[in-house]
């Protein structure tokens, strides 16, 4: 089969022939339909985001079909649309250790250990490719899929999953005035389209792409766009502002930053006994002052990646229509150019997003 794969990082992402893979226990082979290719894809593949498992068939997400299924996987069944999330867990309730597979990411502190390179090398068929291996617990059957009417867009199911886990964690309530940093970003925009979704009364969309954040502003009138100004107390002024007030919740969906400051401006906006919800790549210190922490009685949580139960509560939302899909903006490529593919994801934020369908 054609798969994308990853040597090491200094090789490069290249298109190879490889093995189909073989079904094996606690695992199911899917035919992949429609993968998305995050916009920071070419970065990860030369070290820009943590250790990678190499050598491995890259791809992290997406949707399939599924074709074979070992004798003890009983979560999905052949025929089904199903969702990769590619996060597995040990399982081990005492301390538990995450990993992605096919891509970078380690949960917890994010030290590698025995059990987390024993996961990675034993599962190294990532899902940009005609087919994938997967073990059963990173997959979710989706009833219904096969009668969505493009199944293309499906591929943006595993960013809301992410999205919905910072939502569900910030205890949103409907009428909830929200502020989203990161806003113009893909998992931003992921998380702007949850809050609506989940009843938000007012969403201060922050960013630094202004037409990402008007595309946001056009989709419903309780999405009022904030183009960052990159000081911290004019951003925290421009947020109050558009909020008419101090923020209920603050999900904090930046990238690598260069500073602090505007993670810190949705901090300075929130009520006494708000809550925050860092999800997104920021890698600097926050300056969080103990006193207005504890004064203001401030709850700040963290949120990396998310259940299968959240999963398939995003797609009950999608199939009901309660997220609507119709939204996103999907160029849909295939597998025989890598580079120019990822090209193309380097320009995509917000609602856009290439969707690899092998």
């Amino acid at each position: 089969m054609k798969a994308w794969t990853l040597d090491s990082t200094d090789a490069g992402i290249r298109l190879e022939e490889v093995r189909e893979p073989l079904v094996r226990d606690g695992g199911a082979v899917l035919r992949m339909l429609a993968v998305q290719v995050p916009s920071y894809t070419r970065v990860l593949t030369v070290g820009g985001r943590g250790g990678i498992a190499t050598p491995t068939v890259l791809g992290i997400g997406g949707i399939g079909r599924v074709e074979a299924v070992a004798d003890d996987v009983h979560t999905v069944r052949p025929g089904d649309i199903a969702l990769c999330t590619g996060f597995l867990a040990t399982g081990r309730i005492a301390d538990p250790e995450e990993v992605l597979l096919g891509w970078t990411g380690i949960g917890g502190r994010g030290t590698p250990s025995a059990a987390t390179d024993a996961m990675r090398r034993v599962w190294r068929t990532g899902t940009f490719a005609e087919r994938a291996l997967m073990p059963a617990s990173t997959l979710v059957a989706l009833p219904g899929a096969e009668r969505y009417p493009d199944l293309a867009r499906l591929a943006f199911l595993p960013w809301l999953t992410v999205a919905a886990g910072a939502v569900e964690r910030s205890a949103l309530s409907p009428g909830d005035r929200v502020v989203v940093t990161g806003a113009s970003g893909q998992l931003g925009g992921a998380t702007v389209l949850l809050a609506l979704a989940r009843g938000a009364g007012r969403i201060a969309a922050v960013g630094r792409n202004s037409a990402s954040l008007e595309h946001l502003a056009a989709l419903d009138p309780r999405v009022r766009p904030v183009r960052s100004f990159g000081d911290r107390t004019a951003d925290a002024a421009a947020i109050a502002d558009a909020l008419g007030g101090d923020a209920d919740v603050a999900i904090d969906a930046l990238g690598p930053a260069p500073t602090a400051d505007l993670t810190m401006a949705a901090f300075d906006v929130l009520r006494l006994d708000g809550t925050m919800v860092l999800l997104g790549g920021v890698r600097q210190t926050l300056p969080i002052p103990y006193d207005e922490l504890m004064h203001r009685r401030i709850t700040l949580r963290g949120s990396w990646m998310a259940s299968n139960e959240t999963a398939y509560s995003v797609w009950r939302q999608v199939e009901a229509g309660l997220l609507d899909l119709t939204a996103l903006e999907v160029i849909t490529v295939g597998l025989d150019d890598p580079d120019a593919v990822l090209t193309l994801a380097e320009a995509t934020n917000g609602l856009s997003f290439v969707a690899l369908t092998p």
